[in-house]
């Protein structure tokens, strides 16, 4: 996959984000950078390994799951950048 300008022009339509000349270069950098990284973990022969289920042996203990407060609509909706009545409004960005 290539990184280039176009396609983070893409990214940041699809996140609503308003870069810099700059920070788009910034995070094509960045991009690239991860993508190599994961390229080169695909070089690794892990064939026989068994996979990590918990990075260490400390044991998490959850809490009970109960309902707190709860927002209103209203509260929900306040910061919304598009809303109706009742409901978040999103572009569509999935094509069928």
């Amino acid at each position: 996959m290539e990184i280039n300008r176009d396609l983070i022009l893409k990214l940041e339509s699809l996140a609503q984000l308003e870069l810099t000349d700059s920070e788009r270069v910034h995070m094509q950098t960045d991009l690239q950078n991860i993508l190599q990284m994961v390229n080169k973990l695909r070089e690794i022969d892990t064939d026989g390994l068994e996979p990590l289920v918990h990075m260490g042996t400390t044991q998490v203990f959850l809490r009970e799951d109960v309902s707190g407060t709860q927002l209103t609509t209203a509260q929900a909706l306040q910061n919304a950048r598009v809303k109706d009545d009742h409901y978040f409004l999103v572009p569509k960005v999935i094509e069928q």
